[in-house]
């Protein structure tokens, strides 16, 4: 017995150990510092980041000659800014930050090989030291064939105070000069790199725990999407890249590439920091033979990198079982180099599907300057995949000296001594929570606040401090929406998973019913490692609580006591639209009822465009955003990523590119200017989902295919209407009521947003869509029905905020009568003047 309870003692450790883990992930925010546009005097926004340059720096300090630097003549269209000024060396120099807080942190370093108008960057040599007692490189020449910008990214621990990287030039073809275009200094999620590695392997196999890690500096080497595209920095939560492994197979026939865009469970450690959906939605896995039902030849999938000769290396793996239908059906074996095998069971691992999961290795290679890795199958003709793997050389051999980067290193660590004893005191919290818990488990009474210590650490722009463990500690002001945690608590009997109705990049979704009148609605509550967070949460509140339309899902309120992130809406009991379409089992849809929904979409995102104030630009438009009341009464959700549209003088608005693969606008991809034509596209291609019945992106289908607008426009051209067409609609749709509806989906997927409609040009030849289809009749010619002209006027009601309600009442229902009546006098500028909502993440 003694035994027995010892084993579940240790299982609690772990379990609360976990739990600590992810509180601690989900406290981390996106930093603001430090990025550097080097020889630039001003400043530059790429992708979410936010470049100072470094003439006039404030936050940091730039010794020796800042003041020579050198700008292309004629940059090529395209090219980045960052990549167009350098700032160039004579002499050794340096940068100087003052870092806040010990720990891991990322160090990038842009060159940009070019000739600028007095130095040829090509041909510069130089040493680049850290603080300065590591050489992170030595005699570097940045010269590459391709002439493309080269990045040097390195993870290591740095202690608070001074920090320097510093610049040293060496004599080269009569000159001696050193340069940088750009410089990133940031902190990363402090469980981002373990101190302790389970499997040290070494050339001849054998394998042990290795210790230290977080003292040693990392040098990326390789980042690969298996299975997939490339991802760019504005694609990822950390600003990485991560290429393709197409060019490391060693035997190509025996892969094929899968992907899913089902719903991803991000749990544990294994968070978006960690590596983006994009990652685990896509996945090499074994090439089955249709006919024998075996693998091609027989063979393993094999990676083949080069790596350098006689050093350590982190290998990360990462895993995520998006091919199975049930759980315990994939087990596979892991291969490194010639002498480690380990056997992988992702069931065993996540408990279920398409959960990330990933596994650390140090890795020593031999002289051979080759680092092989496969992934097979464990019995006969099953199944083996890989997600994602990233090498990283262990430079703890580098310079001879400590790798300690300090330049303060008898400063007493006051902020890492506070963290431990916050930490311990946190952990035991928690301990004694769970214990009482396990002991007796209770709904919560309405008066009841659950309260948690001060873990969460709020940022950005509305708030700076710790949450106190109350009502209070808010990163959003109170817009009167605010609901008690314990309100939602009891609404979804303590976040039962029976209730669970579905999950995204912000969190769970569960079905709940509030108050004593049993309003029905659904919660979105927030979790560590989810896609979205605190900018999302800010954007979602500011947008709804501004706006109230029949075609909009409305919010009921909102929660963000004790480091939750809680969104309350309206239930739609129907679902999304997608879900009407294809892969489930819900009876089709009508034409007319399919039409219908077209429009009611067109009508809420045309009120976004026009009648809301400011104007509004969702971005991110797609069936699954797309929701369905108990009477098919479409309404548009989801405003995470949502920005202010252009003003009456601006043609667009300049942002980061975001959104959902298969609807982006190219013309907004491409330039990163942001219109309300942008949403129109990606309306357009919902209209083809809705025509076609299936996803916009299919990589399943050949590769002509995989597109849906691309693959059905090719087929409008060539006059295969047919071909495209849900086959359960086909001899069910009225002739010209298809042929005015793909006419408006080729307009709206032009290339070029001046070509495209407006949504109120859109939602007029919907509805003349339905007309037709309603009374048989005849599409008649272009110049009898212009859809430039004669666009229905629409209701666009404003809706204010409501007055702040917690404070002034005893009761949930008083909460809920209030807000549904929207009488509040507050002006728009006083309720939202707090929040400052910047780019996606």
């Amino acid at each position: 017995m003694g035994k027995i309870q010892a084993r579940k003692n240790l299982a609690l450790f772990f379990v609360l150990h976990y739990s600590l883990v992810q509180l601690v992930s989900s406290a981390y925010v996106l930093p603001e510092k430090y990025f550097i546009d080097c020889g630039s005097s001003t400043n530059v926004a790429v992708d979410t980041r936010n470049f100072t340059g470094d003439s006039n720096p404030s936050s940091f300090n730039v010794s020796a000659n800042p003041d020579i630097s050198e700008k292309l003549v004629n940059p090529s269209s395209g090219l980045s800014p960052l990549y167009q000024i350098v700032r160039v060396f004579t002499r050794p120099s340096s940068y100087e930050f003052n870092i806040d807080d010990t720990g891991m942190h990322m160090v990038r370093l842009h060159f940009f090989p070019s000739s600028y108008p007095n130095y040829d960057t090509a041909m510069a040599v130089f040493n680049v030291s850290a603080a300065p007692v590591f050489s992170l490189f030595m005699n570097f020449s940045v010269l590459n064939s391709a002439n493309t910008p080269v990045l040097k990214e390195y993870l290591l621990s740095i202690k608070s105070g001074k920090f320097s990287i510093l610049f040293t030039p060496l004599p080269s073809h009569g000159k001696a000069f050193a340069f940088v275009n750009a410089i990133e200094v940031f902190p990363v999620p402090v469980d981002f790199i373990s101190d302790e590695v389970q499997f040290h392997i070494s050339p001849s196999g054998s394998n042990g725990v290795y210790q230290g890690l977080q003292s040693q500096v990392l040098e990326t080497v390789h980042r690969i999407n298996v299975g997939g595209l490339k991802i760019t920095p504005e694609n990822d939560s950390l600003w990485r890249n991560w290429i393709p492994d197409d060019m490391y197979l060693y035997i190509p026939a025996a892969a094929r590439n899968k992907s899913n865009s089902t719903i991803l469970h991000y749990q544990g450690r294994a968070t978006e920091y960690i590596a983006p959906a994009h990652v685990y939605m896509t996945a090499k896995e074994m090439n089955m033979n249709a006919s024998s039902g075996s693998q091609v030849n027989n063979f393993n999938i094999t990676w083949r990198f080069n790596v350098s000769k006689n050093v350590s290396h982190l290998v990360r793996v990462h895993f995520c079982d998006i091919v199975s239908t049930d759980l315990h059906t994939l087990d596979f074996r892991l291969f490194i180099n010639k002498h480690f095998m380990q056997k992988i069971d992702l069931s065993q691992a996540t408990q279920q599907l398409a959960a990330p999961y990933y596994i650390d290795y140090v890795v020593d290679s031999d002289d051979s300057g080759l680092m092989w890795v496969s992934v097979g199958p464990d019995l006969k003709d099953q199944n083996a995949i890989l997600n994602g793997l990233e090498i990283m050389e262990v430079m703890n051999n580098r310079s001879g000296s400590s790798s300690s980067l300090s330049c303060n290193p008898k400063k007493k660590n006051i902020p890492l001594l506070v963290g431990s004893v916050l930490g311990s005191a946190v952990f035991m919290g928690i301990l004694i929570f769970a214990v009482l818990g396990l002991k007796q488990r209770r709904k919560p009474k309405p008066n009841e606040i659950t309260t948690w210590l001060p873990l969460y650490e709020c940022g950005g722009s509305s708030s700076n401090r710790l949450y106190e463990g109350t009502t209070n500690g808010s990163p959003v002001p109170n817009l009167g929406l605010k609901i008690p945690f314990n309100y939602i608590q009891i609404a979804t009997n303590n976040f039962d998973p029976n209730l669970l109705i579905g999950s995204g990049g912000f969190g769970k979704v569960y079905k709940g019913v509030l108050g004593s009148r049993n309003m029905k609605v659904a919660v979105k509550r927030s979790e560590p490692g989810g896609g979205q967070g605190l900018l999302e949460f800010q954007t979602e509140i500011t947008v709804l609580s501004k706006i109230r339309h029949r075609h909009l899902v409305s919010l009921i309120g909102y929660c963000d006591e004790q480091g939750e992130m809680i969104l309350v809406y309206e239930f739609m009991e129907r679902g999304t639209l997608r879900s009407h379409l294809y892969d489930s089992n819900l009876p089709s849809l009508s034409w007319k009822q399919r039409l219908e929904i077209c429009i009611g979409s067109a009508i809420g995102l045309h009120y976004l465009h026009t009648g809301a104030e400011g104007r509004i630009i969702h971005r991110d438009v797609k069936s699954t955003n797309i929701l369905l009341d108990e009477n098919y009464v479409a309404k548009v959700a989801d405003f995470g990523l949502s920005k202010p549209g252009q003003s009456l003088d601006q043609s667009h608005v300049s942002t980061g590119v975001k959104g959902s693969f298969g609807y982006v606008d190219p013309e907004y991809f491409k330039s990163e200017q942001l219109t309300e034509k942008s949403d129109v596209y990606s309306f357009g291609v919902v209209l083809l989902e809705v025509l076609c019945a299936r996803p916009a992106i299919n990589r399943l289908l050949p590769r002509d295919q995989v597109n849906l607008a691309q693959w059905a426009m090719q087929r409008h051209k060539k006059g295969l209407l047919e071909h495209i067409i849900d086959p359960l609609l086909v001899g069910k749709i009225n002739p010209s009521s298809v042929k005015k509806f793909v006419g408006t989906v080729e307009t709206c997927l032009s290339e070029c947003g001046a070509d495209r409609p407006t949504m109120g040009d859109v939602l007029w030849d919907l509805e003349y869509a339905l007309k037709l289809q309603e009374t048989g009749g005849v599409q008649r010619e272009p110049h009898e029905d212009s859809t430039i002209s004669g666009v229905p006027k629409l209701p666009m009601p404003r809706v204010q905020c409501v007055p702040s309600l917690i404070d002034a009442i005893d009761t949930e229902d008083e909460v809920l009568t209030m807000m549904s009546e929207s009488v509040s006098k507050l002006s728009e500028s006083q309720v939202f003047s707090q929040l400052m909502i910047n780019d996606g993440r």
